[in-house]
């Protein structure tokens, strides 16, 4: 059984974020609201190379919180988790909380 997948060439793996469908008070929130694709990153590849062989590193880390396309990604299984693999210049932009 596999632990742990690592990334190759300028690929990243991505955990989607799952958006809660109520509120903590209970209240539902309708379905649009809800719907952004987000995802944490797991894990990253070392990069892609240039064609003078250069090495073009990965523009996000581990850990980040980045927003994807609707569609595209490989899914893989690992255990009972799900994660999608992207490739580097797929992913649309990072969040962060202000």
């Amino acid at each position: 059984m596999m632990k742990r997948l690592v990334p190759t060439f300028n690929r990243i793996l991505v955990q989607r974020v799952i958006h809660p469908a109520k509120t903590e008070s209970g209240i539902l929130l309708p379905e649009k609201a809800s719907k952004l694709n987000s995802g944490k990153v797991i894990a990253v590849g070392p990069g892609s190379r240039d064609k003078d062989g250069k090495l073009i590193p990965v523009s996000v880390k581990e850990g980040d919180t980045v927003l994807l396309p609707e569609y595209g990604g490989t899914e893989v299984k690992l255990g009972e988790k799900e994660y999608h693999l992207f490739r580097d210049e797929d992913v649309l932009g990072t969040l962060h909380e202000d």
